[in-house]
């Protein structure tokens, strides 16, 4: 098993994506620590865990509280002795554009998709760091790296957490620290009610998949577990600083 022994802490694990990259992760060895805020998601994940025969414990708290982040961070690593990987998951997605998203869902976007992502690094940084070795792995989005229509929330926040992927990568590297992000594009999950919702329900989204998508088809949730496992995996070992888009070929049109 490929991470055998190591510890995982995964934000946004009680459901989608997260889930999916949670069960992998244990899969091959890990034990993973399922931080979510919805307590029966993260109950959940760590159910199906264990039945596979894997270990993990659940963290239920908000990753935008700073203090409870800190203090969950703390705990796992009082209790583990190491933190080896981090994958920011946590999101959420706010529709709108420039004059019609609300101030607030701005806000909310900002601190959930980025702000939670940098402070959870910054504070797993020093336990990598005395260890001299660690993986960080941000979700960001194929929305990172094009236009994504009326989602001026969403694609800035998915922007920033590129470059902020990169800025740590390049900073860090220095102490055997790899930092990495993945940008999923259209998967077949909750996640995605907003924009369904904004585009007139489930059959315009799927006409709009379709359409844009060259592959002609969401992805399933265990189509991004694969990229997720490599990621934080030595098998992406000499790749830091470099962004993973799995979108079905999206971007290339």
């Amino acid at each position: 098993m490929i991470l055998a022994d190591r510890v995982a802490i995964v934000t946004g694990a009680g459901s989608g994506i997260g889930r999916a990259g949670a069960l992998i992760m244990a899969q091959e060895g890990a034990h993973v620590v399922v931080a979510d805020l919805n307590r029966d998601g993260a109950e959940e994940t760590l159910r199906q865990i264990e039945a596979a025969g894997g270990s993990a414990e659940s963290l239920v708290l908000d990753v935008t509280d700073d203090t409870a982040l800190e203090a969950g961070i703390a705990a796992i690593a009082s209790k583990r002795g190491r933190i080896d990987i981090l994958h920011n998951h946590a999101g959420a997605q706010v529709a709108g554009d420039l004059e019609h998203v609300s101030v607030t869902g701005f806000d909310r976007s900002w601190n959930l998709n980025v702000r939670s992502h940098f402070m959870a690094a910054r504070l797993v940084m020093p336990i990598m760091r005395q260890a001299g070795k660690g993986v960080i792995l941000n979700t960001s989005s194929s929305s990172g790296v094009l236009y994504d229509r009326e989602m001026i929330a969403y694609t800035t926040t998915k922007h920033a957490v590129i470059a902020m992927t990169r800025q740590m990568a390049g900073d860090y590297a220095k102490f055997g620290i790899r930092v990495n992000a993945l940008c999923p594009g259209w998967v077949d999950t909750p996640f995605n009610d907003p924009f369904i919702a904004q585009m007139g329900g489930r059959g315009a989204i799927e006409a709009y998949v379709a359409e844009k998508v060259p592959l002609g088809r969401w992805a399933d949730v265990c189509e991004i577990a694969e990229p997720i496992l490599f990621l934080v995996s030595d098998r992406s070992s000499y790749m830091t600083g470099q962004i993973l888009v799995v979108d079905g070929g999206e971007t290339i049109v």
